[in-house]
């Protein structure tokens, strides 16, 4: 309990830091909300009233511990480009990254895992890293562009943007969860269709990173005693593998896990912008085109702040997978 209780406070202490760090970008990025807001054919006593009305003349702690307040509240302020609250627009954008992004993990999660078990146990199949590694590699954008040549222009097999054919009501914004339960199963796999390209070009990343570390770890522990006796007993490897190597071959895939999510959180605005994914991508893009700072670092500190949770969560597993990691940071 005390190493958890350690990692939530450096997680905090963290969060505090970023929210300080994205203040100080925003007072330094030469960009005038208030111009903005007014337009650029306003007068000057406009802007200036519009400064005042925003705090913008203060001085910088004292407009810090005023963002901070505003932050307690969830007010992160109001879209120049939407004109609505930056907290209802990510509300409403949210949804959709969260389904992207969640079906990407698991889905280049789970290909890591049987990647690096299929190579433990036939060393003849690395072929399949070589494979992989050079899909990985290619640049996001080449690989989201030529997967909807491919697979949407080309051959029509699957749906190359949007989230579902139809108009659905969406009281959860998870289109798998409400597809499900309007009780069509055309809905669900429809949704289905739609998510496979972008989900898919998101985990190709993640399959290398996360394949290569747990192989890694693999090839070193199937080298230990316990092991070998396992094979003594007339196990099968595979068993073997799944029962005595992957847990103790955990930690490097779970460090390179957390990694993976700032990598995904990158990509995820170009593979949404390619396939018209209506997340907070697809809003980050239109933001940074209209230079809406309020809309712009309001992504970046959810997204900063999940990063900074899942990175935490992250630590607690490794801790959880091994006991021995917190008696060596202690």
């Amino acid at each position: 309990m005390g190493f958890v209780a350690q990692r939530v406070s450096s997680g905090l202490v963290t969060l505090i830091i970023m929210t300080f760090v994205i203040f100080c970008l925003q007072s330094v990025v030469p960009i005038d909300p208030a111009r903005l807001i007014a337009g650029p054919a306003a007068p000057a006593a406009t802007v200036d009233a519009i400064r005042t009305e925003l705090g913008l003349d203060e001085d910088l702690f004292t407009r810090y511990s005023q963002f901070l307040a505003r932050l307690t509240r969830g007010d992160l302020g109001q879209s120049i480009r939407t004109r609505q609250p930056v907290l209802s627009d990510i509300a409403r954008h949210l949804p959709a990254t969260l389904e992207l992004a969640a079906v990407a993990m698991i889905l280049g999660t789970l290909m890591a895992t049987v990647l690096a078990v299929i190579q433990a146990s036939y060393p003849v199949a690395r072929f399949l890293r070589l494979l992989l590694v050079g899909l990985g590699s290619a640049p996001i954008y080449l690989t989201a562009l030529s997967a909807v040549y491919v697979f949407w222009f080309r051959l029509g097999w699957l749906p190359g943007s949007g989230r579902l054919s139809v108009r659905i009501s969406d009281p959860t914004g998870i289109y798998l969860i409400d597809s499900a339960l309007s009780g069509e199963p055309k809905l669900f796999f429809d949704a289905v269709a739609h998510l496979i390209l972008p989900a898919s070009v998101l985990a190709l990343p993640i399959v290398v990173g996360i394949g290569q570390a747990l192989t890694s770890s693999l090839y070193d522990v199937m080298k230990q005693g316990y092991v070998r006796t396992a094979h003594g007993k007339g196990l099968p490897s595979t068993l073997v593998i799944v029962r005595h190597g992957l847990r103790n071959a955990a930690n490097g895939a779970l460090t390179m896990s957390g990694l993976q999510v700032r990598l995904l959180f990158g990509n995820i605005l170009i593979v949404e912008r390619v396939f018209g994914w209506p997340g907070l991508g697809m809003y980050m893009v239109q933001s940074l085109a209209y230079s809406d700072l309020p809309a712009i670092l309001g992504v970046t500190l959810l997204l900063g702040t999940l990063y900074i949770t899942v990175w935490t969560v992250v630590e607690i597993a490794q801790q959880i997978a091994d006991p021995r990691i917190s008696a060596i940071r202690d």
